[in-house]
């Protein structure tokens, strides 16, 4: 595990009724071990979530879009609401 930001810390905060509840470790994967999994699910929710999701894959594989590399990856699974999904 790795010690998380404190901007990360903030950011979820608002998911636990507690501060104290809420975790300061996580675990990580980067990209390459996320590729070599066999399956990949990714969840979307909200209207915030549409630009990203279009753009992952719909748009060029660019390191300035981490998620477009699942283009390359043969069994991606998406789930999203109507919102997160209404710009594909």
């Amino acid at each position: 595990p790795i010690e998380m930001t404190q901007s990360t810390i903030d950011a979820n905060k608002r998911f636990f009724t507690n501060l104290d509840d809420v975790p300061k470790r996580a675990f990580t994967m980067g990209i390459r071990s996320i590729m070599h999994s066999r399956s990949i699910l990714l969840i979307a929710s909200g209207k915030d979530k549409a630009d990203i999701v279009k753009a992952a894959f719909h748009g060029p594989i660019t390191p300035q879009v981490p998620a477009s590399i699942l283009q390359l990856h043969n069994n991606v699974i998406i789930v999203g609401d109507e919102d997160a999904m209404s710009k594909l």
